[in-house]
């Protein structure tokens, strides 16, 4: 292994710099997004099973522009919009 390897522990959270999605990272194939779409608010689930797919979690992981971090209350806040 590797040393500078991390594990992360998920689950992670994440937004888009817009605040239009947000996201809950569940492993590093997986994924929920709250999309705010006007005044409304969509859920998905996504499991990445294409390359492109799995590069935009691990962009997400690495909190890599315009993807932030942030915490489960403001990811769960999105919820109750």
């Amino acid at each position: 292994m590797n040393g500078s390897e991390v594990h992360l522990i998920f689950p992670q959270y994440r937004k888009l710099s817009n605040d239009k999605s947000f996201y809950k990272i569940l492993s590093e194939k997986e994924f929920e997004e709250i999309q705010i779409v006007g005044s409304s608010v969509i859920t998905t689930k996504t499991t990445a099973t294409k390359y492109p797919e799995i590069v935009r979690i691990k962009d997400m992981l690495e909190c890599i522009a315009p993807f932030e971090s942030i915490t489960e209350v403001r990811f769960n806040s999105q919820i109750k919009k």
